[in-house]
């Protein structure tokens, strides 16, 4: 008995499944009725067995059987198998036949891969949480420690439910990913910790397992509790675990693990109650693929999944939006003194000023703003936003550049000096791009600001002379110039300015060092995967703006000489930074009424770094480039997620005003949602505005439209021609 999606097949004996492609079996499960049961000593045991039954009717196959466990329990199993969405659905149902005195209960599907069971003949995928064999990542998250058993994440995390493993030498890829977003609110008058029987409780956890056959269940303070028991092994499976557990997931903060166990682990289960009558019922989806690489796998895994589970575009008057957070913009912008700027944060809602402190780029955007300021007064006429725009860039070039030609990272007014800081690449590629910006526009105008362009310049000078050998930059530097953090990573996000300073002068040294920092970026940062470190206050491992500044450098040297292989590693880059999104919601409660997502979901906002279960609306930064992407290749895709995050990131705005913020257009900074409880400092900073109104003022500059949808009035021949940007970029 079989059925197929594609080249593979689903074949039904003695009790268990397999999967072949041809002849070769690939994956398979000899026994998969799989339960997880919590016995009176809320010990976790694991206990699988074959299915009793197995028959097929109108394409679908239905199997069934009761597991009998050592405890005396006993669930009773009905799983059906069909073709769906170009692969296969399972969707089960256990229900409980006989209860003893055992606490709760979870199950698994799961398939073991047959290639090999050595954890590190595969790179795995599970957006926002994984990539590759997390080479990059933190030492908290999971992945990092390729040596534990258990390597499941509850499905809350990912910005899409989805996890996958692809064999390094064949490039055979199998993933695992939920069936609906339709996760219900769990019982709120829990507080989860390591064994908890909660009868609401709808999400699960998708990963992978190699067991010892023995129990694996860490005390609170963390001695790992072991009991052999019978149930074997077939090899590595692919797992999806309901209700959900994080598997196994490195211990944070103090505690006895300092001095009793040093490096411990946590294990956070959740178990159905073991009830007569109880019955759980779940769905996944399970697909196949074999691949050139693992950029095309991940690709093509999160957009299977996008299609299925995106959520639903929300409506927004971006127009309206745009104008309110100029408004806003302009009345929080202000003279402390000597210096001019914007607070570096503010309590919502009613925007109490709690820091005044001016960033240079990252968080702060202060030369981003004021260019943004001088553009909207300009255009709409509006004399106060256009001189404070004109104070905030006179000021940064008066006061911000060392000797050197370093730009200066962070000001404060009350200090009237510097704060101590290193000076992060990313973070000076920010404002010498606005600054540089700002110079172009007011030429356009027929305004002269040579002092402006010569701070462009020393510090373009700087960044020519102190290039490495290979053409890449450090992290960050010291004030002498001298290597503060080693890592190269993110050589790619000063290459925009290096591109667009040569437009303005036309000097060919600042094109060739973009275009040994682009060479250098294209052989690591693109394909290692090494996008890391951009967000200058976390460490340096892999995260979101790593992928954004990569786009950004990597589509202006494609606008600058055509080249292929620049429009290749933009797409990479593209395809990585996409899977940060949460595409898809589950219910949350949120402790503010008058908070947006009281009333709206959470969906397109992106985890910062590796590891997700929170979010920001910093994707909304990169609307443009997806759209003017989407020109480029024509891939529908791309103008389709382009929209989304133009709009959806908006869900956490007050747009309009209608929920009470101090001032229109607002939103909060970031915040976490893994616990369907929504939790945030509940602060405005600069950044939050200033990449929703820079890719909305790109969007009308290039195509005239303040939405995707404005911009695909234009004809295609229309939109390509403005699409060429640097035609027009320094033409005075």
């Amino acid at each position: 008995m079989e059925i197929r999606a594609n080249q593979y097949v689903m074949r039904f004996q003695e009790g268990g499944v397999q999967v072949l492609k041809g002849d070769a079996v690939l994956y398979f499960n000899k026994r998969p009725m799989y339960a997880f049961i919590k016995t009176v000593l809320s010990i976790t045991e694991f206990y699988d067995g074959a299915y009793d039954a197995v028959s097929e009717s109108g394409g679908k196959v239905l199997a069934t059987g009761v597991l009998k466990v050592p405890t005396g329990a006993e669930l009773d199993f009905a799983d059906t198998y069909e073709t769906a969405d170009g692969g296969f659905k399972i969707s089960r149902t256990v229900k409980v036949q006989k209860a003893t005195d055992d606490l709760g209960f979870a199950t698994k599907i799961a398939f073991v891969l047959a290639a090999s069971d050595n954890v590190r003949d595969y790179n795995y995928y599970a957006p926002a949480n994984w990539y590759r064999q997390n080479q990059f990542s933190a030492p908290y998250s999971m992945g990092y420690d390729l040596d534990c058993e258990y390597f499941w994440r509850q499905e809350v995390n990912y910005t899409l439910p989805l996890f996958a493993a692809q064999n390094i030498a064949s490039g055979e890829m199998a993933m695992m990913s939920r069936w609906a977003a339709d996760i219900t609110m769990r019982d709120q008058n829990f507080v989860h910790s390591e064994q908890i029987v909660d009868r609401k409780y709808t999400i699960g956890s998708i990963g992978f397992s190699k067991p010892e056959s023995k129990t694996l269940n860490y005390l609170y303070y963390g001695f790992p509790l072991r009991k052999e028991i019978g149930t074997v092994r077939d090899g590595l499976t692919l797992d999806y675990v309901y209700p959900g557990v994080d598997g196994e997931m490195p211990r944070r903060g103090p505690g006895y693990n300092v001095d009793y166990m040093q490096q411990t682990k946590t294990m956070t289960r959740l178990c159905h109650p073991m009830e007569e009558g109880f019955a759980q019922s779940y769905a996944i989806a399970l697909n196949f693929g074999q691949y050139d690489g693992y950029y095309p796998m991940m690709r093509d895994s999160w957009r299977t999944v996008y299609a299925r589970l995106r959520e639903p575009l929300f409506e927004v008057d971006n127009e309206l939006q745009y104008r309110n957070c100029m408004k806003s913009l302009t009345k929080l912008t202000k003279q402390y003194g000597d210096s001019w700027g914007l607070p570096f944060s503010c309590q919502l809602p009613q925007m109490d000023v709690n820091s005044v402190s001016f960033q240079f780029g990252f968080v702060g955007q202060q030369p981003g703003i004021g260019y943004q300021l001088i553009r909207y007064g300009d255009m709409e006429n509006v004399q106060e936003s256009y001189e404070k725009g004109i104070n905030i860039i006179d000021f940064w070039v008066r006061v911000g550049l060392l000797d050197t030609g370093a730009p200066r990272s962070c000001y404060n007014p009350t200090i009237e000096g510097f704060e101590p800081m290193p000076c992060f690449t990313r973070m000076i590629a920010d404002g010498l791009e606005n600054i540089l910006d700002a110079y172009v526009y007011m030429k356009k105008k027929g305004e002269d600001r040579p002092a402006w362009l010569e701070f462009c310049k020393k510090a373009a000078d700087r960044l020519v002379r102190i290039q490495n050998e290979d053409g890449s930059y450090y992290r960050a530097y010291n004030d002498d110039d001298s290597m503060r953090m080693d890592s190269k990573a993110n050589t790619i996000s000063i290459v925009r300015f290096l591109v667009q300073f040569f437009l303005v002068t036309g000097d060919e040294k600042y094109k060739k060092a973009a275009l040994r920092a682009g060479d250098w970026a294209y052989e690591n940062t693109y394909k290692n995967m090494e996008y890391r470190g951009s967000t200058c206050d976390n460490t340096d491992i892999i995260d979101n703006e790593s992928g954004i500044y990569a786009m950004f450098g990597f589509l202006s040297l494609y606008d600058l000489t055509g080249e292929a292989r620049w429009l290749e590693a933009l797409i990479g880059a593209s395809d990585y930074t996409e899977s940060w999104t949460y595409v898809w919601s589950y219910p949350m409660s949120v402790p503010w009424p008058n908070h947006p997502f009281s009333k709206n979901s959470f969906g397109g906002q992106s985890p910062v770094t590796i590891g997700g279960g929170h979010g920001d609306m910093y994707m909304a930064a990169c609307a443009y480039v997806y759209y003017r992407l989407y020109v480029i290749t024509g891939d529908d895709h791309y103008r389709d997620y382009a929209e989304f995050i133009h709009n959806n990131t908006r869900q956490a705005n007050d747009v309009d005003g209608s929920f009470g913020y101090a001032y229109p257009g607002m939103s909060h900074e970031g915040g976490g949602f893994a616990a369907q409880v929504f939790q945030s400092h509940y602060h405005w900073l600069p950044w939050v505005t200033y990449v929703e109104i820079d890719p909305t003022s790109r969007l009308y500059d290039t195509f005239g439209a303040y939405d995707i949808a404005g911009a695909q009035k234009l004809s295609p021949g229309e939109r390509a021609v403005r699409n060429r940007i640097y035609d027009t970029y320094a033409k005075f």
